[in-house]
């Protein structure tokens, strides 16, 4: 009985609390929470290092952080100097070999990480003492040695080389050279000229130079007590020398006269990476730096923002589609709005994203887009002071950006009495569709006769075009005359004479392979098998594990993916038959319907197109006649999607030449497979395609 009384009991008080509340209004925000951020004791060493400690005693832990605020470095001829010495350091000290510095680290169970401009360091606070005076020793007495040197400087060149291909990294590249100006320090261009131009003593000057204590921001956050980490820090941190790094000048960013188009052909590209951008002049410290984020956030902050909801839910057109706006105290930064699209949509995704900015300018947002966006940045903020980096970066600001000392203390409430009228206001000062420089990187042969229709507010839009290194060029011509005589037999004739002969190739009844890519760090193992007899076996394998495999024997097959095995469908059947041939050109030869789609641009030579289908294109050397690339079309959730496999390193194997570099890109996704073995007429059994 007692029991249900206060069951009764706890029922009426839920009918009663129910009838108080209105559930058809939103309820109102309570006020923004206090933000209690400690304030950092300080102290200054005669060579000019500021130090701020944090004592936060909850968890045994220390987090150090060595900022130098130098304005950015111009590197000019020797452009690469800036990442070779960070490269070189933390690599051990002159007192330390590189390995007693790693194996030491590792044992405490820490970690140090030395750049050309900061440090960085973490531990449990009983190892604080020993873990600073490594991380001092390695950044006052770096160990630059020409073995470490060597080593650096050729990894550096070769990433640079595998990005000469890659359409992001030529795209990033010449954004930013657009946007500030090669002679300017965030848009010159490190090439292999350039890193090949940097000397050990050049690393040895760019430290001397910079690596300067004049305005040097050492940060100690955690289970450290004010005095102990003085004492230690003016133990380690006296030695370094004072000095004030040398200043420059150089040419300020602006933005453009009038709207245009800046075109890159990049003939390799599958999709184009497009980009709007203006020049912007914001700081920390402006009235308008919280209305100029919440007006981005917006625009393009994520999956919820203008940018995102039309270009991808709405067009379609893209994976994703976002913004960025940058401040800066000692330049004038870049805003720009971006995104990969289809080569198809490529016209058209310039105008969205020109229009999304032009509304931002032009018209109020809602009340519930920044009620949104408010509501994300006071989470995002909250959360973020749980990371102990963030309070370091926080004390940081405070002290380099000339920010007041309650900033982050009212900055949920800031941001929260920010207006509707307040965000436009910020919109119509940073963001530009008048002036907007609209960088587009692709494949000029799909995408510029439409590119060239583009019309904003009634007005078209002129295109210019630079080369892959930013310089002028002039407009591409992709009309090249066919010679005359030209047959589809013709090219597939001159290719299989180029591999090794018709007979050669008819003389092949199976071959196997093998080839590697890395993809976030992890291998991909890629085994590959066929035979003339329509047998096909392809497996991917990851540390050993196979993680995907298709299998064709005559007219059955399955695949294998994630542990789920499927039977091919009879569509899927006749397709892999076409793959599952060591050389489909002898096919080719006999089959009708294949027909010369033009001369394009592969890299840097010219192909003959040829159409194999309606979704299917292979391009072959118009000089050796090897084949250079095949480009299938593939339908992904109702999109069409380019599927490329790039064809390079020609090598001979039983007399007959074969790729040894396979770049397999679909989507945003590029893997590079380096061929480790060619079996030709051996390695393959009946049991290869049970």
């Amino acid at each position: 009985m007692k029991k249900y009384i206060i069951f009764s009991v706890l029922s009426l008080c839920m009918v009663i609390s129910h009838a108080q509340i209105d559930r058809s209004k939103q309820p109102k925000p309570g006020p923004a929470p206090e933000i209690n951020l400690k304030e950092p004791a300080r102290f200054e060493l005669n060579n000019g290092l500021k130090v701020m400690v944090v004592e936060n005693h909850k968890l045994p832990r220390v987090s150090i952080h060595l900022t130098i605020d130098n304005p950015p470095i111009l590197q000019g001829d020797k452009a690469g100097v800036a990442a070779l010495t960070s490269s070189l350091m933390g690599k051990g000290s002159k007192n330390i070999s590189k390995e007693d510095f790693y194996e030491e680290v590792d044992f405490l169970g820490a970690s140090i990480g030395i750049g050309d401009q900061s440090a960085s360091a973490s531990c449990l606070s009983k190892y604080f003492p020993r873990i600073l005076e490594l991380m001092a020793d390695a950044t006052l007495n770096p160990n630059f040695t020409q073995e470490e040197f060597d080593k650096e400087k050729d990894r550096i060149i070769t990433g640079i080389k595998s990005e000469e291909k890659d359409v992001s990294a030529i795209a990033s590249r010449v954004q930013l050279a657009l946007a500030y100006g090669k002679s300017h320090p965030h848009g010159e261009i490190t090439s292999e000229a350039t890193v090949n131009n940097v000397t050990l003593a050049d690393v040895d000057q760019h430290y001397r130079s910079y690596f300067v204590p004049a305005n040097a921001y050492l940060v100690i956050l955690g289970d450290v007590d004010f005095e102990t980490a003085k004492e230690l820090v003016t133990t380690h941190f006296t030695p370094w020398s004072k000095a004030t790094p040398p200043s420059f000048s150089y040419a300020k960013p602006t933005d453009v006269q009038y709207n245009q188009i800046n075109f890159v052909d990049v003939p390799n590209a599958v999709q184009s990476e497009v980009a709007v951008q203006n020049i912007t002049e914001l700081q920390m410290k402006d009235e308008d730096y919280l209305p100029a984020l919440l007006a981005n956030r917006i625009l393009g902050g994520g999956s919820q923002a203008r940018l995102f909801k039309n270009l991808r839910e709405d067009k379609g057109y893209t994976y994703g589609s976002y913004s960025g706006i940058r401040a800066n105290k000692y330049s004038p930064m870049r805003f720009n709005a971006y995104a990969q699209v289809r080569n198809a949509v490529t016209d058209s995704a310039v105008v969205q994203i020109l229009s999304e900015i032009d509304r931002m300018v032009s018209e109020p947002v809602t009340a519930e887009e920044l009620t949104n966006a408010k509501a994300k940045y006071a989470g995002s903020f909250v959360m973020a002071l749980e990371s102990p980096e963030t309070v370091a970066n926080y004390a940081l600001n405070i002290e380099t950006e000339g920010l007041s000392k309650d900033f982050y203390k009212t900055y949920l409430e800031r941001i929260e009495a920010v207006t509707i009228e307040d965000v436009q206001k910020a919109a119509q000062k940073y963001f530009s569709t008048n002036n907007a420089r609209v960088v587009v990187t692709g494949k000029g042969s799909e995408v510029m006769e439409n590119l060239e229709k583009v019309t904003f507010k009634g007005k078209s839009v002129p295109v210019l075009y630079y080369d892959k290194n930013a310089s002028k060029t002039e407009k591409p011509d992709y009309s090249a005359p066919l010679p005359e005589g030209l047959t589809v037999a013709s090219i597939l004739e001159k290719y299989m004479e180029a591999v090794g002969g018709k007979s050669k190739l008819e003389g092949v009844e199976s071959y196997a392979l093998t080839a590697e890519a890395v993809m976030q760090g992890m291998t991909l193992e890629l085994e590959m098998k066929k035979t003339t007899s329509s047998q096909f076996m392809q497996d991917i394998k990851v540390m050993g594990n196979s993680v995907q495999k298709q299998v064709l024997d005559g007219d059955k097959g399955y695949t294998i993916a994630q542990g789920q095995r499927k039977d091919l469908t009879p569509e899927e059947i006749e397709r892999i038959k076409e793959e599952s041939a060591a050389f489909p050109e002898l096919n080719y030869l006999l089959a009708g319907g294949i027909t010369i789609d033009g001369v394009e641009q592969v890299g840097d030579k010219k192909a003959y197109k040829l159409k194999i289908t309606d979704k299917k294109y292979c391009f072959y050397d118009t000089e050796t006649g090897l084949k250079l690339q095949v480009v299938s079309i593939e339908d992904v959730q109702g999109q069409a999607m380019n599927n490329t496999l790039v064809f390079e390193d020609y090598r001979e194997v039983s007399g007959i030449k074969f790729p040894f570099k396979m770049v397999q890109t679909f989507g945003p996704q590029v893997f590079d497979f380096v061929v480790k073995d060619i079996k030709v007429n051996e390695g393959v059994a009946p049991s290869d395609f049970e």
